[in-house]
């Protein structure tokens, strides 16, 4: 048996209000005015008011910019060498604020594991042994990472990390999420880059899971996941040398309001519970039609989507942080709300479904 004993949360400094975001991209894209008026009714229909980002350039003027070339078509456009050294500046520091939330209050702070996540910056040596130095663990420290995975890598994390812990029931496993999505902008006007700009954002959450039963903290009681393979080519996340690409089709949301309920039905029956028993849904905020998405597929009529669309709106989706930012949030509020089960759920490539059940 495990536990999740604690998160920490950590964002960029620059923070970007939709709005600038918006003045950015329709310059960036040329638009003609129709099109201008169409992605501005897209970002005000977006559920998103502010997101954070380690570039600047996307709140200033083109004098100003520091990632992008100050020319109209933005070339040279950044390589894949530059978007990945801007990750292995930032995403270390980003991630230590994470942990030093997630750590304060763990009182011998004695990390057994390492996981480290994201699956928008790669390099080897990589992030975990740069944390490794960083927090001055020993050398035999456990590492591992999970790459390339998408939203759902945190719940894939967790999995491993409720694993070690129930082969050892002193290991304690530190879980950290750094992703950089806005390192990625793509400049061609296509249905891909447009939605993927207006949603995705720079975020970092780290997760300290114990095997130490007389800890306080949330038990991980279940995972349960899924593949749907019909939308395997809807929600896609390939490299290529002008940085990484996204597929992000609309038929997502359908697709998941299609298939969730069966999905959350099946989860709940191999732990043995009933809907009725949950108190506390943690879903992945990946847009504001996938949490339409799910609250309808699951006959929702009383705000139980709450917590995803607030970390929606305050910091957009930052990939595999994301339904860590929802949990903690969720967590601080167990002491005003009424205790019980937590669903968690998100969703990534493939298209997979990644669930967990945690008691309060």
């Amino acid at each position: 048996m495990s536990k999740i004993l604690s998160i920490g949360t950590a964002v960029p400094a620059y923070k970007h209000r939709q709005g600038d975001i918006l003045d950015f991209m329709q310059r960036v894209y040329a638009l003609n005015e129709t099109d201008k008026r169409k992605l501005k009714f897209l970002y005000k229909q977006g559920g998103i008011d502010t997101r954070y980002s380690v570039v600047p350039d996307y709140s200033l003027p083109a004098a100003q910019w520091q990632f992008y070339s100050p020319s109209e078509n933005l070339e040279p456009f950044p390589k894949l060498e530059q978007r990945m050294k801007w990750f292995q500046r930032e995403a270390a520091p980003l991630s230590l604020q994470a942990i030093q939330k997630c750590v304060e209050n763990f009182p011998d702070k004695r990390v057994t594991h390492l996981i480290t996540v994201s699956c928008t910056g790669m390099s080897a040596p990589g992030l975990d042994l740069e944390l490794l130095e960083l927090l001055q663990l020993p050398a035999t420290t456990f590492r591992t990472s999970v790459n390339f995975m998408g939203c759902y890598a945190a719940i894939h994390a967790l999995k491993i990390a409720d694993a070690f812990c129930k082969a050892d029931k002193n290991s304690n496993v530190l879980i950290v999420c750094t992703e950089l999505c806005t390192l990625h902008f793509q400049k061609e006007h296509t249905v891909d880059n447009i939605t993927s700009s207006m949603l995705f954002a720079d975020g970092s959450a780290a997760v300290l899971v114990s095997g130490d039963n007389e800890q306080e903290g949330l038990q991980i009681d279940n995972f349960y996941s899924t593949v749907a393979l019909k939308g395997k080519t809807d929600m896609a996340w390939e490299l290529s040398s002008r940085g990484f690409l996204m597929t992000l089709s609309s038929y997502v949301a359908d697709m998941i309001e299609e298939d969730f309920d069966e999905l959350v039905q099946k989860a709940l029956a191999a732990a043995g519970l009933s809907k009725e028993m949950i108190g506390h849904w943690c879903i992945h905020p990946g847009g504001k039609k996938i949490l339409e998405a799910v609250h309808n597929s699951l006959g929702f009529t009383n705000g139980q989507l709450k917590h995803g669309y607030d970390i929606l709106k305050e910091f957009g989706n930052m990939s595999s942080p994301t339904v860590l930012f929802v949990l903690e949030r969720i967590m601080k509020n167990l002491n005003k709300e009424q205790p019980g089960k937590i669903f968690g759920a998100a969703f990534g490539p493939g298209l997979t479904m990644e669930t967990l059940i945690l008691s309060s």
